[in-house]
């Protein structure tokens, strides 16, 4: 009984996560803030400058990991109310927890997709060496379940303008880049983006690729784990909560 209680849940998650993925991922809003954004920016930053491939590369997997990752779902419950569907949706057989892992689901695999991309360009294109190659892929998913969880939490507010919620989570997400360590090393920022670094989750995503790909690094490993786990509880618990508090607001 158990087992086919799993089977249906785990159904719904994929049957939401398919469905935004063929409805969303192409979306301007998505590509432009997820995809070509975040690397301008830092190809802009990074112009002129003469790093290796093997030093700029950790902190490009970051930022698009962090800009894909939480793009998708501020775009898609926003917009599902304008459109009426999520009222559909809510009418199904499932809750606001699988409509969430639903939507969380579609930026996991949008961000896997961009990192894992990045990091094959990097090898083939830059030799850049990952050192291993187990700790990236757990290092992957669990960030891109971080910044999923923290793109549906955006997703919360209780509009159904897509664009209200992008510039809400870009005045967010623009400051928190500039205190993670993924332009100028954490050791080398000063002292208040050094104090303010640690409460960043792309801090360590940025620390983890620096060490996974040879760099210099400022945390431990099992510390830069843990601390992305922390946050993806966190987040995820507060998506919830306030998703809970403002589904019925949008029907």
């Amino acid at each position: 009984m158990r087992t086919n209680i799993i089977k249906l849940k785990m159904k719904q998650i994929y049957t939401l996560a398919k469905k935004n993925i063929k409805i969303y991922y192409m979306e301007p809003p998505v590509l432009i803030f997820g995809v070509l954004f975040p690397a301008f920016l830092f190809l802009a930053f990074y112009q002129g400058r003469s790093l290796s491939p093997q030093k700029f590369i950790p902190g490009l997997v970051a930022i698009i990991f962090f800009f894909g990752g939480s793009s998708v779902g501020p775009y898609i419950t926003p917009w599902e109310t304008n459109t009426k569907t999520l009222e559909r949706v809510l009418s199904t057989p499932t809750s606001v927890m699988m409509l969430i892992l639903g939507d969380i689901m579609s930026g996991v695999l949008f961000g896997i997709s961009l990192s894992i991309l990045i990091l094959i360009l990097g090898v083939v294109i830059f030799h850049i060496t990952i050192q291993n190659i187990a700790l990236t892929l757990l290092a992957i998913i669990v960030s891109a379940f971080c910044f999923a969880s923290l793109g549906s939490l955006f997703s919360a507010l209780p509009t159904d303008k897509p664009s209200n919620v992008m510039m809400i989570s870009n005045l967010i997400r623009l400051p928190v880049i500039f205190i993670s360590g993924v332009f100028v090393p954490i050791g080398e920022l000063p002292g208040v983006a050094q104090f303010l670094a640690p409460f960043s989750p792309v801090t360590y995503v940025t620390d983890l690729m620096r060490y996974l790909l040879g760099n210099a690094h400022y945390f431990s490993v099992i510390r830069n784990f843990i601390s992305l786990i922390i946050f993806s509880v966190v987040i995820f618990g507060l998506a919830l909560f306030f998703h809970k508090q403002t589904m019925l607001k949008r029907i």
